[in-house]
């Protein structure tokens, strides 16, 4: 995996948040600034994921640590440069939160309080169990209620907000994801990984905004592309034979 060399490390907490960024010029700073408000507690690595803009300038501006990636690797790859960045920094805790201002870090404290009372290796925020804020269009909402089912009906667990992005790991899911993740359009893919690997995953409310800059991956005529291919991956993750967390996956 490409990349070229990020600031020094500036651990300072056990919560760190990775924010994946493309072309995200417009909002990274108001993204930066809205985490250090409302999640103070946490460090910041922001993942230029070989933007054609200025997104990794905008974000230096800040102060914070940035990978900047040599090429576009898309969601998945930028988000595993972030567990990775977690893993080699010792980090506890890692919350993706996106560069396009959908995700209120404030709702980050939940997903922590939910994850040590109940013991899971990774926390999912869902825009609907309350059914607050944003909801998405109709067309996705239709597209996310098929992947819910088809990922509930293979991990055994009911899953309201499969494509959210809104997710904090414990160490275990951390070292997984460092060394295991989908490429693609990992989301829904990656609940099933965890399963295989006999890790634990929860969902809480969270309350979502429409996108406060940049232009979403996925267009109207991808939909239909990026659901098969989803499909497809989810149920090849499934036939791997299930695993109990190796040595090297952390304890």
């Amino acid at each position: 995996m490409e990349r070229r060399q990020a600031h020094e490390s500036k651990k300072k907490a056990d919560v760190l948040v990775i924010v994946p960024a493309y072309n995200e010029a417009a909002g990274i700073r108001g993204t930066i600034v809205s985490i250090r408000r409302l999640a103070p507690y946490a460090d910041i690595v922001v993942v230029n994921d070989g933007s054609a803009d200025d997104t990794g300038c905008q974000a230096e501006m800040e102060g914070v640590p940035v990978l900047n990636l040599g090429c576009n690797l898309g969601i998945g790859g930028a988000v595993q440069s972030g567990y990775r960045y977690a893993e080699e920094n010792g980090y506890a805790y890692a919350a993706q939160i996106d560069g396009d201002g959908q995700h209120n870090p404030a709702d980050l404290a939940a997903l922590l309080q939910a994850m040590k009372e109940r013991g899971a290796d990774m926390v999912v925020g869902s825009r609907f169990i309350e059914r607050r804020g944003f909801q998405s269009t109709f067309a996705r909402k239709l597209g996310i209620t098929l992947l819910a089912r088809l990922a509930s009906a293979l991990t055994g667990q009911r899953i309201t907000d499969p494509t959210s992005g809104y997710r904090l790991c414990g160490r275990r899911a951390i070292a997984l994801f460092a060394r295991e993740y989908p490429v693609d359009y990992p989301e829904v893919e990656a609940l099933v990984l965890l399963d295989n690997h006999r890790g634990s995953f929860i969902e809480v409310p969270v309350v979502m905004s429409e996108r406060q800059g940049g232009v979403s991956s996925i267009s109207a005529m991808k939909s239909a592309y990026y659901m098969a291919k989803v499909i497809l991956a989810v149920l090849m993750t499934k036939t791997k034979k299930k695993r109990d967390w190796s040595i090297g996956y952390g304890n």
